[in-house]
């Protein structure tokens, strides 16, 4: 069973920085996506970014050039490096693995709070 565990939220005045954490554990095969997602307070979840093995990137227009998203492919962890927050950026972060083999797999972790105050 592959289980996803994030860490590294927290509160944070506007302007400040933050890391959050994400270790993949279990074997994962193929190709596979690893990304952040958030949901803020009364709001659908979101894209925040998305990088694969190889390291390409997408990121949503709301953070291009505030967020960096990296991994560690032996570690199966990857990283959303967060700069200059601004406090609609608070919201639940939760980390995805897209798995695709024969059916595309989604796994999520049970989602770390960044809060950013004004």
């Amino acid at each position: 069973q592959v289980q996803l565990v994030e860490s590294g939220g927290g509160l944070v005045q506007a302007g400040g920085s933050l890391r959050l954490s994400c270790a993949a554990s279990g074997t994962i095969f193929g190709f596979n996506v690893m990304g952040w997602y958030r949901r803020g307070q009364g709001k659908q979840r979101e894209l925040v970014a998305t990088i694969t093995r190889g390291g390409s990137t997408n990121y949503a227009d709301s953070v291009k050039g505030r967020f960096t998203i990296s991994r560690d492919n032996a570690k199966n962890t990857v990283y959303l490096q967060m700069s200059s927050l601004k406090p609609e950026d608070t919201a639940v972060y939760y980390c995805n693995l897209r798995v695709h083999i024969t059916q595309v797999a989604d796994y999520w972790g049970q989602g770390t709070q960044v809060t950013v105050s004004s």
